[in-house]
């Protein structure tokens, strides 16, 4: 795992952590004929992630493990766990631009990875942190829960954060 600022050919995955006290995440935007749709979570960890061309499956769970059992959630003492730890939730936010590299003025996605491959690996992201939530004790007995964005669409994110207290990780 890289923790660097390039995307240097070996990196597949780049994700954006935030811890948060609450988030608030608009799936949909409104309509003439209904409201806007939301999904809302309380304290935990907001994922955001992008994947690069070469990208695979087998990278996934490795990304979940780390990702979710990493000591960066602060307790009420001012101690760090892991979000499964805290208990926290989760809400992964699909974010191409992540992938993005400056090119004059403007930015550039080419090594991101093509749009349904991406959708089958977040979709799979997805599925591999509600499956580790769900086996966490403490995340059961405290109802906690995975939440996501919908991939390929633009969103609006309102977050309450208890920091900033921001991660970015490479895989």
């Amino acid at each position: 795992m890289a923790v660097s600022g390039s995307s240097g050919g070996s990196v597949k995955a780049r994700v954006l952590l935030q811890q948060c006290l609450h988030a608030r995440l608009q799936v949909r935007p409104p309509e003439e004929d209904c409201e806007a749709q939301w999904l809302e979570m309380n304290r935990g960890m907001v994922i955001y992630v992008c994947f690069f061309k070469g990208a695979t499956e087998d990278i996934v769970p490795k990304m979940v493990n780390t990702l979710l059992n990493m000591k960066l959630s602060e307790t009420d003492s001012g101690t760090y766990t892991s979000v499964l730890d805290l208990p926290g939730s989760v809400l992964v936010i699909p974010q191409a631009t992540l992938g993005g590299r400056p090119k004059g003025k403007r930015m550039q996605y080419h090594g991101n990875i093509d749009k349904d491959d991406g959708q089958k690996l977040y979709t799979s992201f997805v599925a591999h942190c509600e499956k580790e939530l769900s086996l966490a004790t403490k995340c059961i007995e405290a109802g906690t829960e995975v939440k996501h964005g919908t991939y390929g669409n633009r969103q609006v994110l309102k977050l309450d954060t208890n920091g900033p207290y921001t991660h970015l990780m490479e895989f």
